[in-house]
């Protein structure tokens, strides 16, 4: 075999959507400007912005800074970074170090902020309890607590995060399964709110497959950390990957079909089926929320924890 595009026979992937052969150097090629063309396709950038990155330490967020750091150096923006320390034994720390030397490694702003710190209890307490509503639902509250926060701290105009193909269709899928139209109108490579109390959120990697994500970073020689989140296999988000890697294996484009479509279908769904409320701010934290209490004061209240905001 010989790479489609520049006929060296050194090929590290051939993608059986396509059937493309590659090369190193034009796969690499090929990843970023498919980020770069979604990022112009659904005008993920302007000129100006002060994007933070939502730094794990994981493929998909180190390849996310990678490419974000193409447009910095061209100072068409800034890059700021969070790193969210749930608190899992045996797991974070690497994360978290990895996360720390690349934002170290670009001289950009950065910081470290842990459930510990911010609610008072950390992930592994939480799967301690009896009554738990699941790793990933509590995780995905206080992660984009903290986040959104931190965004705001840094005077971020974006928030991108490292979702790819296989994630996107995940959510799609799930929420579908569980009738959460609500969550149905918020997916997108862009994600806003009607309050200006939330930062956008953007999602350059949504159309490149996760396997992909991981051979890039490994063809770029960057350091992340590669081990899987020890909860991750209980969840329902699981379930549903494994139920598309396997419809993956026999239908190759499945991801991508399911993208599309429902690009196509959200603006529809949007439009008729967006919940309409009103944005204020928690009664305890302070922060913004449809309700009196937001979701995260509201698990915390679940939990018995109590904090001082």
């Amino acid at each position: 075999m010989e790479c489609s595009k520049c006929e060296n026979p050194k090929v590290i992937i051939k993608r059986k959507h396509s059937g493309q052969i590659l090369c190193k150097d034009c796969f690499i090629d090929s990843i970023q400007k498919k980020a770069i063309k979604t990022i112009k396709k659904e005008k993920l950038l302007s000129k100006g912005d002060k994007v933070l990155v939502a730094l794990s330490g994981g493929k998909d967020s180190v390849a996310t800074l990678d490419i974000l750091e193409s447009f910095r150096k061209r100072r068409f923006i800034d890059l700021c970074a969070v790193t969210v320390d749930e608190g899992i034994n045996n797991y974070r720390k690497s994360g978290v170090d990895i996360a720390i030397s690349h934002a170290q490694r670009l001289g950009i702003e950065y910081k470290v902020v842990s459930f510990k710190s911010s609610f008072n209890i950390t992930l592994d307490e939480i799967m301690k309890k009896e009554e738990h509503r699941g790793s990933c639902t509590y995780c995905g509250v206080f992660r984009r607590w903290i986040i959104n926060k931190a965004a705001k701290d840094m005077n971020a105009t974006k928030i991108a995060t490292g979702h790819n193909l296989d994630d996107e269709t995940q959510a799609i899928l799930m929420n579908y399964l569980e009738c959460n139209i609500d969550n149905l109108t918020k997916l997108g490579a862009k994600t806003s709110s009607k309050s200006d109390k939330f930062t956008v959120k953007i999602k350059p990697l949504r159309e490149i497959p996760e396997k992909e994500i991981g051979l890039y970073v490994l063809a770029r020689n960057l350091d992340v950390h590669l081990d899987s989140c020890p909860y991750s296999k209980q969840s329902f988000r699981g379930e549903v990957g494994e139920l598309l890697q396997d419809l993956s294996s026999k239908h190759p484009t499945i991801m991508y079909s399911t993208l599309k479509g429902f690009d196509k279908l959200k603006p529809i769904i949007k439009k008729e089926l967006s919940p309409s409320y009103n944005v204020s701010n928690c009664e305890i934290c302070n922060e913004p929320s449809s309700n009196k209490l937001c979701r995260v004061c509201t698990f915390l209240e679940e939990l018995g924890t109590k904090v001082n905001f």
